[in-house]
């Protein structure tokens, strides 16, 4: 419906586009839930889950919340790629180490992580990690497993030596494994990994994938809900990037349908957009950023250390436009303004859980409420109409492959 008509949202459909993260759908919901209602409790406002709807096809739920003494209806949705994630981490350790070997020389031997280091250290340092920690245990098994040999050789024989180094240098790499809930080596490897594998082209099964997502989306904007909103969180914004991008270039965005919107949360597109072949994403970040007919806000925070805090994922990435960039409105969750002290000393050190946190309840809220965009009445490009970038936004181009398709 035209603007004018309606200033305000009464129902709504909202897809979530997680990261790579290999757990069920319902760990999301369950975070909604409790967060949902945390930050109900401290803006004074009502939010109630309720079951999905039957036109909801992916797993999903309802919310009834009334926000600013109004009522609005919202249904969500996950777009669901956690199996992929699952097969492209079912790796053993050899082939996990031959990984950590392809995809440093993917990012170092082309250029792209000293591209990045010009940006932000902290998801650099993150990207680094495991490969130092990957490294580390190596050295470790060899260390000990050369140890076993050498004495076992000296006191028993040669033989018995070798066998007892292989088994305990095996044995250490096999402890550390079972470790990783806690270590998130292996996890963070395959996760740089599953994009240089590809050099930052998408996989076929995730490229079959996102069409998926598109005829999914492109069915809510037949619908009668007065906005469609899809969220992409971490590795999710840049699919929805290219998911929207194709959605508009296949004309499938009806002029009198609902209002879209876009929202990148902790975003890490530069980690992919600085690959060589990356050509599709950049085509879509440039493609995008031009779009009069979808609004497009980027929230970060510098606190947490996962993303390129309030990096301009197109502009960083060398493809914004001479003229006529509209997108996105690069915000600042502002952890040090939005977060109590004590909230800050508790969350203190868990990356993870930091990451996490642009979907969590603030207990200092100011403009950003994840809940309010999400169920409120507001459409998100009036909630931040009156908003400018943050200060702090980076928008200097250092990516060293700028070739774009689509």
């Amino acid at each position: 419906m035209p603007e004018e008509a309606q200033r305000t949202v009464q129902t709504r459909q909202l897809f979530y586009i997680p990261g790579y993260d290999p757990v069920p759908p319902r760990r999301y919901r369950e975070l909604y839930r409790k967060e949902g209602a945390e930050q109900a409790a401290i803006s004074g406002y009502s939010l109630e889950m309720t079951p999905k709807s039957k036109g909801v096809k992916n797993f999903g739920w309802g919310i009834h919340a009334k926000i600013d003494g109004q009522s609005v209806e919202t249904q969500a949705e996950i777009l669901f790629w956690a199996d992929i994630v699952q097969s492209s981490m079912d790796q053993n350790i050899p082939r996990t180490y031959l990984l950590l070997l392809t995809t440093a020389w993917e990012y170092i031997g082309t250029g792209a992580l000293f591209g990045l280091m010009k940006l932000r250290i902290g998801p650099v340092l993150a990207a680094l990690y495991p490969v130092a920690m990957l490294l580390l245990q190596l050295l470790l098994a060899i260390a000990l497993g050369g140890a076993a040999y050498f004495l076992s050789a000296t006191y028993l024989h040669w033989s018995v030596g070798l066998l007892l180094g292989a088994a305990i240098l095996c044995g250490v790499l096999i402890w550390f494994k079972r470790k990783d809930a806690k270590l998130f080596a292996y996890y963070l490897m395959h996760d740089y990994g599953y994009s240089a594998r590809f050099k930052g082209e998408n996989s076929p099964e995730l490229e079959t994938r996102m069409a998926e997502f598109t005829d999914r989306i492109a069915d809510a904007m037949q619908s009668d809900v007065d906005e469609v909103l899809v969220v992409g969180h971490s590795s999710g914004a840049h699919l929805a990037v290219s998911i929207l991008a194709d959605l508009l270039r296949q004309g499938r965005v009806p002029a009198d349908g609902p209002r879209l919107g876009l929202l990148t949360l902790g975003q890490v597109i530069p980690m992919v957009s600085f690959l060589r072949n990356a050509a599709r994403l950049r085509g879509d970040l440039n493609y995008l950023c031009q779009q009069d007919r979808l609004s497009w806000v980027d929230v970060s925070a510098p606190g947490d250390g996962a993303t390129f805090a309030l990096c301009d994922p197109v502009a960083v990435s060398g493809v914004a436009p001479e003229t006529g960039q509209l997108h996105p409105l690069v915000l600042s969750a502002a952890f040090t303004q939005t977060l109590s002290e004590a909230k800050r000393k508790e969350l203190n050190r868990r990356f993870f859980r930091l990451h996490f946190q642009y979907l969590c309840a603030f207990d200092q809220p100011k403009d950003y409420d994840y809940f309010k965009v999400t169920a409120g009445p507001q459409f998100l490009g009036d909630r931040f109409a009156n908003r400018g970038h943050s200060p702090s936004r980076i928008t200097r181009a250092v990516n060293p492959h700028t070739s774009q398709s689509r």
